[in-house]
């Protein structure tokens, strides 16, 4: 990698650096550096020194109310954008616009898998949007409670319409010029929610293993891994499922004996927190659990340490002496193989070391943003994995009052009041109904998240698409050889979804130049 192309892609290459900051958080870098290891290829980005580098996607800063719910309210922040012009036909041309979540958002954004791949058959102008509070569009004043108060959905659907107004005058976009929303998690949420609030903007959204049902308590996460460790079809078995319940029941056994047992136990899973008390030791099972949910939530994809297949050939034995192995043998061979791959020393930190990090107001270079995040769970969504019915494999532990308790410590929120921000972001938004139409929901089946998505058709204008195998976000992620059949029929489906779309854009504008 050239100086110049080093820091060009510097910005993500920093996250694969920072600590965990809590057990759940463990799934989220899982996620960054699958982002980052995609968006990093400069074969995929098209990069090179020469001729080339004339396609490079360039970046902006647009001017953004802090608070735009307020008139009197002047104060502003700068809200990063990057815009791939390559295949733009310019006049009518569609404009694609891909949402950015709780992450930092880079240049691959604009450039690798979709919507980028699919410009090309439109001549669309590929606009990727940066989410306020994350990344490098974080206004000043750091991330004090004060500030926080005005992140959330509502205020990044906001920034979505007055970008869309900005960036149309920017660029002299035609007024007739289709604007479609893409997003994958949460960012999918936001433009089928984009769709839903303001389909006089945007004309139509591909929403990615979205979750738009909050939920305080979601055990189904793991219901959907138990069940995805038994599927021969990615290479678990009920035997693998069991293994992992071995597994977790020894580290348990071994950490009621306490004593020896217990260090060597913080040394064989780099616990960097001791384990003598009841909160240290849900952060350690709570980092385990994410670990075994996160080879299920990005099963198969480029710059995953583990698949389900690896996951259990090495709890099953595979690859070393099958004599001497044991599930909790495999589960630290795993441990390990995770750390490398995220550049980590550390599994999980003490109960002390999580709360004061979330604590930091200062924004961190990685552009991860743990306690942005957080925030958003405490006040809107919920989403904290629990395993409390007999049919997860994992331990108990951290169960919900704990994770709640981060939303008390951290930020002073009640547990009460964080059901309540659940429930009104139900209302608001409708849930798993959300009554949109010109919205195409796409997931995988093996994501633990699609249970939360739209995975059935609400009728003929909001479509659902359910990938046999799938995983998070698998749809958005760059063409492989690899690729299953059954991504590639997904894949297909997106394409001629667009295409329905913007005919009947294209037979809207003839019908307003009669």
């Amino acid at each position: 990698m050239t100086v110049w192309l080093a820091r060009w892609l510097g910005p993500l290459l920093l996250v694969s650096l920072w600590g965990l900051s809590a057990p759940a958080s463990l799934l989220r870098r899982l996620g960054e550096h699958i982002q980052q290891f995609q968006e990093s290829s400069a074969q995929g980005l098209g990069l090179s020194l020469g001729p080339g580098a004339a396609a490079l996607p360039k970046v902006g800063w647009l001017e953004q109310l802090l608070d735009p719910f307020n008139v009197s309210d002047r104060r502003s922040f700068l809200q990063r954008y990057w815009v791939n012009e390559q295949h733009w036909v310019g006049e009518d041309g569609p404009i694609f616009l891909h949402l950015g979540g709780e992450g930092s958002l880079g240049p691959g954004s604009v450039m690798r898998g979709h919507p980028a791949a699919l410009a090309p058959a439109w001549g669309a102008l590929v606009i990727s949007l940066e989410h306020r509070f994350y990344g490098l569009s974080i206004p000043a004043g750091g991330l004090e409670m004060a500030q926080l108060r005005f992140l959330s959905s509502r205020h990044a659907l906001a920034d979505v319409v007055s970008a869309r107004l900005a960036l149309s005058r920017l660029f002299n976009v035609s007024s007739s010029s289709p604007w479609i929303c893409f997003g994958g998690s949460y960012a999918g949420s936001l433009a089928a929610w984009a769709r839903l609030k303001f389909p006089h903007l945007i004309f139509a959204s591909v929403a990615s293993s979205a979750p738009v049902r909050a939920v305080l308590d979601f055990s189904e996460y793991n219901d959907v891994v138990s069940r995805s460790l038994m599927s021969t079809a990615i290479g678990g078995s009920p035997e693998c499922r069991a293994a992992v319940s071995a597994a977790f029941a020894e580290v348990e056994r071994r950490l009621r004996l306490g004593g020896a047992a217990q260090a060597a136990l913080r040394s064989e899973l780099s616990a960097c927190g001791t384990l003598g008390s009841a909160e240290n030791q849900a952060e350690l099972l709570g980092a385990l659990q994410a670990l075994v949910g996160g080879a299920v939530q990005y099963d198969g994809q480029a710059g995953a340490p583990l698949s389900v297949r690896q996951l259990c050939g090495l709890l099953l034995g595979g690859g070393g002496n099958r004599s001497h192995s044991t599930p909790y043998c495999g589960l630290r061979r795993a441990v390990q193989i995770v750390l490398h791959s995220l550049g980590q020393k550390c599994l999980s930190f003490s109960r002390a070391e999580t709360v004061a990090q979330l604590r930091s107001t200062e924004p961190q270079l990685s552009g991860v943003g743990d306690r942005q995040w957080l925030y958003q769970t405490c006040t809107e969504f919920g989403f904290y994995v629990t395993c409390g019915n007999p049919r997860c494999p994992f331990s108990q532990l951290p169960a919900l009052p704990s994770q709640l308790d981060l939303c008390e410590k951290v930020f002073g929120l009640s547990a009460l009041s964080v059901a309540q921000a659940v429930a009104q972001t139900n209302s608001y938004y409708g849930g798993q109904t959300p009554g949109a139409n010109q919205v195409l929901f796409v997931n995988g089946d093996t994501d633990p998240w699609h249970v939360l998505s739209v995975t059935q058709a609400l009728g003929s204008s909001e479509s659902a698409l359910l990938i046999r195998t799938g995983s998070h976000c698998l749809d958005m992620a760059p063409e492989r050889p690899s690729d299953s059949p059954s991504l590639r029929l997904g894949r297909q489906n997106i394409f001629q979804q667009l295409q329905t779309w913007l005919k009947l854009a294209k037979e809207s504008q003839v019908k307003g130049e009669v």
